[in-house]
């Protein structure tokens, strides 16, 4: 199959990073037709930090504006229509413990808004139907509800969000809960569906070459056009490009002082577990038990793969904080500096004492909201990565691209579903092409994979990166 797009092949763009923001941009200016190279310094695409899942209206994040929520909303229905073997459809629910100082009302004003923007999509596209029935986007439950639905026995395929709800309102210490509690259709998003679909889409056009094991080591503006200088298999070669992708992730601020441009920037590292929980045969939706960060009572997330794996994220120092974990750019650089001991784990993998610590930290904590939990074990590798965020606001989570002279853009996502839009800002910047709203339709090859195909090179990739393959696995309706 072949993009349907005019030939753009005279202009060369190229991608430094091959992340979800490299993969993407790659992605959508090779379907535009354009000539690009994405040059990745590890050995295939999309290797970077967990992705639990689709911020789909950002309900999870109560200190962002509601815009930021709106925003994350329309960016995760295009990113829906874009990877759509990708997700993991099943609900989040969101608790407010007694422990947490929050008031699970001050959710639903927020929530209605989202409800009606979701409607309103909808409504201009019915294409834009990614996250179930508008009117069925969130639900309330009451103690007495959750009681009631304790008795009941969860099909083998759960539907409805009372369904999914079961396991939750059958092993949470609804005791230690305020109320109403939020189910939502935040749904899971599987980092290795993700990575499949890009690998597979940018091996397929014949316009991208993918440039694996390459590190960048110099960049020069000739005037007219840039000149890389790349390390590959111990050879040092050369590309020529008219257009200039920063997509570094976290070393975003390192190609900025290659090039000698100054940016804020803010880097902070995060971890979470993998645990199975042997005695689980349910179908679990995902679950956030708010609390203040970084405190012994920090939010617990438990996020559901099949098989009996969850991922485990805790807001505390000892579980997916780390001392020091959050660095800012400097006068003199615009990359933030990681301690050693973080970068190490970055490069060069986990120390086994502490990776069973920290998963250990993990599974207590979140026994202590459903206790049954203290019967997890260790499941596998951390899944960790550090996550940058533009300016000096530690709380923005919706952000995209940002420009400079000569042809040079950088791309600066706090959360992947922002992904498609930075790429369409830059096509529209650079070569005035509008977003169209027909994704697929602007997608043809991106689109086409089959389930079978996407998971298949999913399960591989969790063995070549020695995790589950339940990671890889569809999970859910």
């Amino acid at each position: 199959m072949k993009s349907e797009f005019p030939n753009r092949k005279d202009k060369h763009i190229a991608i430094v990073g091959g992340g979800v923001a490299g993969s993407t941009a790659a992605i959508h200016f090779a379907e535009l037709g354009f000539k690009v190279s994405i040059l990745e310094k590890g050995v295939s695409l999309v290797n970077g930090p967990p992705i639990c899942h689709l911020h789909a209206g950002g309900n999870l994040y109560r200190e962002i504006s509601e815009q930021q929520c709106l925003d994350l909303l329309t960016q995760s229905i295009d990113t829906i229509r874009l990877y759509p073997h990708s997700l993991n459809i099943r609900p989040t629910i969101i608790a407010v413990p007694h422990s947490d100082g929050g008031d699970p009302e001050a959710l639903l004003p927020r929530l209605e808004v989202i409800k009606r923007a979701y409607q309103s999509l909808v409504e201009q596209d019915t294409s834009n139907r990614v996250l179930g029935e508008p009117d069925e986007y969130y639900k309330l439950y009451s103690k007495e509800a959750l009681i009631a639905l304790s008795k009941l026995v969860q099909p083998e395929h759960p539907q409805s969000i009372d369904e999914w709800t079961i396991p939750f309102a059958q092993h949470a210490d609804l005791e230690a809960l305020k109320y109403p509690v939020v189910a939502v259709q935040e749904y899971g998003w599987s980092v290795f569906r993700l990575a499949a679909v890009a690998n597979m889409t940018l091996e397929q056009l014949q316009n991208v070459d993918v440039l694996t094991q390459a590190e960048l080591k110099q960049t020069h503006w000739s005037g007219s056009d840039w000149e890389l200088a790349y390390l590959q298999a111990g050879a040092q070669k050369t590309l020529r490009c008219d257009y200039l992708v920063n997509a570094c992730g976290f070393e975003t601020g390192a190609v900025d002082d290659a090039i000698g441009v100054k940016r804020d920037r803010l880097v902070e590292f995060k971890a979470a577990y993998v645990t199975r929980w042997n005695e689980c045969s349910q179908q679990w939706p995902e679950v956030i038990f708010h609390g203040p960060r970084g405190t012994d009572k920090g939010m617990a997330q438990l996020t559901p793969y099949g098989d009996g794996y969850f991922q485990l994220h805790g807001m505390t120092k000892g579980i997916t904080l780390f001392d020091d974990g959050l660095v800012e750019s400097s006068k003199i650089s615009a990359q933030p500096e990681l301690p050693t001991s973080l970068l190490s784990k970055i490069r060069n993998g986990w120390r086994q004492e502490i990776l069973d610590e920290r998963t250990d930290n993990a599974i207590k904590h979140m026994s202590q909201f459903i206790p049954d939990y203290q019967s997890a074990v260790k499941g596998g590798k951390a899944l960790f990565g550090a996550q940058q965020i533009p300016g000096t606001d530690p709380v923005l989570r919706a952000a995209d691209v940002t420009f400079e002279e000569n042809n040079y853009a950088r791309i600066e996502v706090v959360k992947a579903s922002s992904t498609l839009l930075a790429a369409q800002k830059m096509a529209q910047y650079w070569f005035d092409i509008a977003p169209n709203d027909n994704v697929e339709l602007e997608h043809p090859v991106t689109v086409h994979w089959s389930e079978e195909d996407v998971e298949q090179f999913a399960v591989k990739l969790t063995q070549e990166r020695g995790y589950p393959k339940a990671l890889a696995e569809r999970y859910g309706m």
